[in-house]
């Protein structure tokens, strides 16, 4: 009587993280960068007659609104793939305050573009224009406040969080981490004054996702030294 042979399982093989992943980077930066510019510029403040302005402009916030989602999905691989680049190197305290910081603001945005996307989709079958306009108004200062004042000082936190990081590790350059001091601090104080201070944040990301890819060896070694 034949024994039949024992089926032998494949070894488990440890995952890497692609190199390309870094790339999720610049996606969000362009993705976001866009959404940004369509929320801020489409949707300015102090406009009077808020239904005539929903009317002409919902295309772009629609487009906004569409580009948000993926925008968040590749800043979560951002989120990623520069943890990954910790490796034994990560703390604890710093790290908490970077995912939760970085979270946060996807949230955030999440649900300022969803409200966006509510305006749109509510400017249709009005029964009564004069609280459809007030419904409207608060609307439209219900996303610019949560991107603007709250989603963006999330993410200044974030630089501020993963700069520290930078700096006690030597990770990464130590000019960007003062790069990045200085750009979470602007936008932490003049994120509500100006369009292009909110604009740091995707040029950032493009900054520390172009080093990431450039970088990926030295990274490799300086995580890994002293294993």
């Amino acid at each position: 009587m034949s024994i039949p042979p024992q089926h032998i399982e494949p070894a488990p093989r440890q995952l890497s993280t692609p190199r390309a992943a870094a790339l999720a980077g610049v996606i969000f930066a362009a993705l976001f960068g866009t959404t940004l510019i369509l929320i801020r510029a489409e949707m300015p403040e102090g406009v009077q007659d808020s239904t005539q302005w929903l009317s002409s402009q919902h295309t772009a916030i629609t487009t906004a609104t569409v580009l948000m989602p993926f925008a968040g999905i590749s800043f979560l691989w951002f989120i990623a793939v520069v943890r990954d680049g910790f490796g034994r190197y990560e703390d604890r305290f710093f790290v908490s305050v970077f995912l939760g910081s970085g979270l946060l603001f996807v949230a955030m945005m999440f649900v300022a573009t969803a409200v966006a996307a509510g305006l749109v989709a509510s400017n249709t079958g009005v029964t009564d224009p004069a609280a459809h306009a007030e419904v409207i108004s608060f609307g439209k200062m219900v996303v610019l406040s949560v991107t603007k004042t709250y989603a963006l000082r999330m993410a200044a936190v974030f630089m501020i969080s993963l700069a520290t990081i930078w700096l006690k590790t030597g990770l990464m350059p130590r000019w960007l981490a003062g790069l990045s001091y200085l750009l979470a601090l602007a936008m932490l104080i003049a994120s509500e004054t100006s369009m292009w201070v909110t604009l740091a944040f995707p040029a950032w990301v493009l900054v520390v996702s172009s080093l990431i890819l450039t970088r990926s060896g030295l990274i490799e070694q300086l995580r890994n030294h002293g294993d």
